[in-house]
């Protein structure tokens, strides 16, 4: 299910001006999708929703962090359902490191990908990624305080924007995007709130129409994040410019173009992946600017509209998530006054692509049954 391989001449922007980036092949070394092979099947486990998210709420991810055969088992369990629950982990940093590095490993990712480096949520804010102060640029700090101060009402419980402005994949801005993500949630708030939502881009993709779904299939879309180089500029912020985690994410331009339709290389499944916060100050390339503004609404109304392709998590201290960037959105809940930070780990993958010969997911799961 890969695609070609592809070379990349780019011309990047960093503070001090513009510079050549490497030429890498960045694809899947997958030739066809992974079967699960039943390790995980001895753990107790639930399907939190029928479209959304399992839970195993009585694992330990520290007992299997050494047993590739489970890892691999676990990334195309979180491929097939989106995103995967556990409770109560007492997973290290540095564990949790080598379990984003091993999922996407394990599963075909190139070697170039290594965990990212985000360019403004990282060492360089002075937060600590654990009790004895250490701080890693391959650890994105998600803090309540830091949101609030460089975005303000966005991350308010006071505030009077849409909650659903805030769906999102991980990154898609670079060129070379997430495949996992792992967030461990280290301080939840005082009072209630602060839960998360993932939302199902394969089941995004079902809910289109056959002529929708080839209209889709035709596109690429324009990834935009501007506010990084805003808040740097505001606050006197130093971000990281060069090789976040791969060559190619070099720069602070924050611009990336991908298939609005990609394919996920472990399932073999068609997801909605052009939707989102991620194209809110991007565009749909190739159509008129009206053209964009319809598709872009439509594609985030799918998401917000939709409840039964959602599942919504609870936070308990320590509590853990492991998610698919490539097939899945997300949003936080801001719903709550007091602090909350969770230490993320995020893994880069492949180049986005979509091939023509992939099946969406409600096909595959027919097909099977």
């Amino acid at each position: 299910m890969a695609p070609p391989a592809a070379d990349v001449d780019l011309v990047s922007h960093t503070s001090t001006g513009p510079i050549h980036v490497k030429k890498v092949v960045a694809q899947s070394a997958l030739k066809e999708p992974l079967t699960y092979s039943g390790s995980l099947d001895e753990y107790k486990s639930f399907d939190v929703t029928k479209v959304i998210g399992r839970e195993f709420p009585e694992s330990q991810l520290s007992d299997i962090l050494h047993d590739d055969r489970k890892i691999r088992d676990l990334a195309i369990t979180v491929s097939q359902r989106g995103v995967v629950f556990f409770r109560n982990q007492d997973l290290s940093i540095e564990d949790q490191k080598i379990l984003g590095s091993k999922l996407g490993e394990l599963t075909g990712k190139p070697e170039t990908s290594k965990l990212h480096r985000h360019a403004l949520s990282n060492s360089k804010r002075g937060l600590a990624v654990d009790e004895n102060g250490k701080l890693d640029d391959e650890v994105s700090i998600i803090s309540s305080e830091q949101n609030r101060k460089f975005y303000k009402d966005r991350f308010s419980a006071q505030s009077k924007l849409l909650a659903s402005q805030g769906w999102h994949a991980d990154i898609t801005f670079e060129r070379i995007p997430s495949d996992y993500a792992i967030l461990k949630l280290i301080k939840k708030p005082e009072d209630a709130g602060g839960d998360t939502l993932w939302a199902s881009g394969y089941e995004l993709y079902d809910r289109l129409s056959p002529s929708f779904q080839k209209l889709a299939e035709s596109l690429t879309a324009t990834h935009h994040q501007p506010n990084f180089v805003k808040v740097a500029r505001e606050f006197g912020e130093e971000l990281i410019e060069q090789d976040r985690g791969a060559p190619e994410n070099t720069g602070i331009d924050f611009t990336a173009s991908h298939p609005v339709v990609r394919t996920n290389p472990v399932t073999g499944w068609k997801s909605l992946f052009g939707a989102g916060h991620q194209i809110e100050h991007g565009w749909i390339d190739g159509v008129t600017p009206r053209e964009s503004d319809i598709l872009k609404a439509y594609f985030l109304q799918l998401i917000t509209d939709n409840h039964d392709l959602q599942v919504r998590f609870r936070w308990n201290e320590n509590d853990l998530a492991v998610w698919d960037n490539r097939s899945v959105f997300h949003t936080a809940t801001n719903d709550y006054d007091g602090k909350r930070q969770g230490n993320r780990v995020v893994s880069l993958g492949e180049r986005p692509y979509f091939d023509p010969k992939s099946v969406s997911r409600r096909e595959a799961l027919a097909v099977a049954s």
